[in-house]
């Protein structure tokens, strides 16, 4: 439907401004939080995907087990891409929810660029999938 390519295009958007504000957070030293908005990037952008199957879920945990099941394991998208998600999925957790957690700026800071080829990836195979 109309409605259903607008939130999928609009979650995408979502994405790319998510990594836009996790560039600032970087260069600002807020490293906890731009783990956060890495990860809703990638959330976002999955979200975006399942949306082209009419799937939809607010659950962490169930978008990335769908994000594994039928994306991973097929090949859609590359192990690494799905290992890279895992990551920001624990690392978010862990930020958000347990304390003391810091992370390091040359550990944490390639992570926005396989974080952007991640949504790149998702945002070609909606593309692909909605035939535009």
């Amino acid at each position: 439907t109309k409605e259903q390519e607008a939130l999928i295009r609009y979650r995408i958007q979502r994405a790319y401004e998510t990594l836009d504000e996790a560039l600032l957070l970087f260069t600002a030293g807020h490293l906890n939080t731009y783990v956060n908005r890495l990860y809703y990037a990638s959330f976002y952008a999955v979200y975006a995907l399942l949306l082209t199957k009419e799937i939809s879920t607010s659950k962490h945990a169930h978008l990335r087990s769908l994000l594994h099941r039928d994306y991973v394991k097929n090949g859609l998208v590359p192990v690494e891409m799905g290992r890279h998600f895992d990551l920001l999925f624990d690392s978010r957790q862990e930020s958000d929810y347990a304390d003391f957690v810091t992370f390091q700026k040359d550990e944490v800071e390639p992570w926005l660029d396989r974080t952007k080829s991640f949504v790149t990836h998702v945002e070609q195979l909606i593309e692909g999938l909605m035939g535009s």
